[in-house]
């Protein structure tokens, strides 16, 4: 078809409108933006400068910025965290693994701050500080009253720094001079044989180079200890740098595969990570193990096995953080941990889990719904979903504590017992030794009595509101005496408890006791063949048929 030479000009002005027209839009859409943030940041200033002026008393301005900040970012998500400069060395533990310290975890108890764990090795541990020990103050400022992460803030330091701190320890107090020194937590606090055929590496952050501690104990146990297949535990794992989990990865898979793909609204931080090595255990049969507070990095590594059906993945859904954070630099050296981008395993699918771009009308959020989940594929045809965590290819769950031995958990009965008992038994020769007597239980029992333990069921619990509502409805004095008698049949005894929960009891004072004594190593050693998702793992290793048969994909 021809067009006339005026209906061209006609139609060559039009076009011209039209993209001057769209030009125009996106001009004024982004101006738009643009004063609207101007707009803000101005008004936040202005409104700085007249409550620093007018207020009726004097304001701490640095405190009430920072609480802005941290209003204004959780409304985004809880990974995006700024960093004042005082507390830029928590980004850099968090990266790094590493902090200039004593080497030691605590907690407030009670008035004062207790050692829970000493790390083998450093300054805490060489000077014969224990678990269990009371911390009463540091460099003359006394620690009553103070809060655990205070109290954190004033033993961190630059490494070769002293301090001078005063303890108490059965009743008496000491004093101990320590050395601050560069803290580094091991990425593998566990490795070994758990069956003559079976390896096992515990694998607990992602952290800087932790790449070299697992490639360290996979090849020991594969080449020095003979390792057929192996069990990677990444169970409360919370993840990490992701060009660690790609090295990880690798140590499993031939180079050039893409592990993991990142992708946001700030183009500059969209990548690609491939492996690049030739691995170290090509055809070594793998078992991850998963639980709900594997994420991020562990995620990575447990989806891209799946993915590439190269190890099996046993126990529980993991947490579902498919976001990647990047720490940028502030003025005066404060720094910000900014979500930039999701990420993507070989599949194709984000296991990101909740839904923080689309939050509700009260500001809560929810989890991805069942209705956007996708399904994705294996590279053997395997079905595998997103939105929703790592779900793994046999479902063990975690052994569940009664509440009983919850409660003599969480109010502190098995650590204060495993205290006592360390420092009236002499060191076990080995840790297979380490075993209670039916004394040492008895002793436990009357250690129970004498800290005025109590608790109730969820059972009394339920009753009590039952009764408290009878007595509002007016309906308590008619129905007394069932009540009552529901009361007596319900309530529970400690000897009957004891009794009942022996073995679970002794387990859990044994496991912290391994910890005292051996450390780390110890108490994650102890646990290993009372762990049922172990137990699973081994089975399937030293099963090739089912485990060759649960890596194939759907018959054609």
């Amino acid at each position: 078809m021809t067009i006339s030479r005026s209906k061209k000009v006609l139609l060559s002005v039009a076009i011209v409108i039209t993209v001057a027209t769209t030009a125009g839009f996106i001009l004024v859409n982004q101006e738009s933006r643009d004063f609207r943030f101007t707009k803000s940041i101005d008004i936040y200033i202005s409104l700085m400068r007249e409550l620093n002026a007018f207020y009726v008393d004097e304001i701490d301005a640095e405190k009430i910025v920072n609480k802005g900040i941290e209003a204004m970012l959780s409304s985004l998500d809880p990974y995006t965290v700024f960093y004042p400069e005082e507390d830029s060395g928590d980004l850099d533990f968090i990266t790094t693994g590493k902090y200039g310290g004593f080497g030691s975890l605590i907690r407030k108890s009670g008035d004062y701050i207790v050692v829970t764990n000493v790390y083998k090795g450093f300054p805490a541990d060489q000077n014969g500080i224990k678990p269990g020990d009371e911390m009463i103050s540091i460099d003359g400022t006394s620690l009553k009253g103070v809060s655990s992460e205070k109290a954190s803030d004033m033993l961190k330091g630059e490494p070769g720094t002293e301090a001078e701190l005063v303890f108490r320890r059965n009743g008496t107090e000491f004093t101990k001079k320590l050395k601050r020194e560069r803290i580094s937590i091991p990425a593998v606090p566990y490795y070994g044989m758990i069956d003559s055929r079976t390896g096992y590496i515990r694998f607990t952050n992602f952290t800087q180079n932790c790449i070299a501690e697992v490639r360290s104990a996979l090849i020991d146990l594969k080449e020095k200890q003979g390792a057929e297949s192996l069990v990677l535990d990444l169970r409360n794992n919370p993840g990490g740098l992701v060009n660690e989990a790609v090295e990880i990865v690798n140590l499993f898979v031939k180079p050039g595969l893409e592990v993991v793909s990142t992708r946001g609204r700030a183009k500059q931080y969209d990548a690609v990570f491939r492996t690049n090595r030739n691995p170290v255990a090509p055809d070594m049969p793998v078992v991850v193990l998963i639980n709900r507070g594997s994420a991020s990095a562990s995620e990575i590594v447990a989806g891209a096995l799946q993915d590439f059906d190269r190890a099996i993945i046993v126990g529980e859904r993991s947490f579902g953080k498919g976001l990647v954070q990047v720490a940028r630099p502030l003025s005066y050296k404060a720094q910000v941990k900014i979500t930039t981008a999701k990420y993507y395993i070989p599949s194709g699918r984000c296991i990101q889990a909740v839904d923080f771009s689309n939050p509700n009308e009260d500001g809560s959020v929810g989890v991805i719904p069942d209705s956007l989940i996708k399904t994705f594929s294996t590279g053997n045809g395997r079905p595998v979903k997103d939105g929703g965590g790592i779900i793994p290819d046999i479902v063990i769950s975690t052994d569940m504590l009664t509440r009983f031995t919850s409660e003599l958990y969480v109010q502190n009965m098995i650590f204060d017992y495993a205290t006592e008992y360390f420092w009236t038994h002499p060191q076990p020769a080995v840790l297979d030794s380490l075993r209670l007597s039916d004394n040492d239980l008895a002793r436990f029992k009357a250690f129970l009595v004498e800290k005025n333990f109590s608790y109730q069921t969820s059972s009394e619990s339920a009753l009590e509101e039952l009764i408290a509502t009878a007595r509002e409805e007016k309906l308590y004095d008619d129905n007394s005496q069932a009540l009552e008698q529901l009361r007596d049949l319900l309530s529970h005894s400690l000897d009957r408890d004891v009794a009942g929960q022996k073995a679970e009891m002794t387990e859990l004072i044994e496991s912290e006791l391994a910890g005292r004594y051996f450390y780390d190593a110890g108490m994650i050693k102890y646990s290993l063949s009372r762990d049922s998702q172990v137990r699973e793992a081994i089975k399937i290793s030293a099963d090739r048929d089912r485990y060759n048969s649960l890596l194939e994909g759907p018959a054609i």
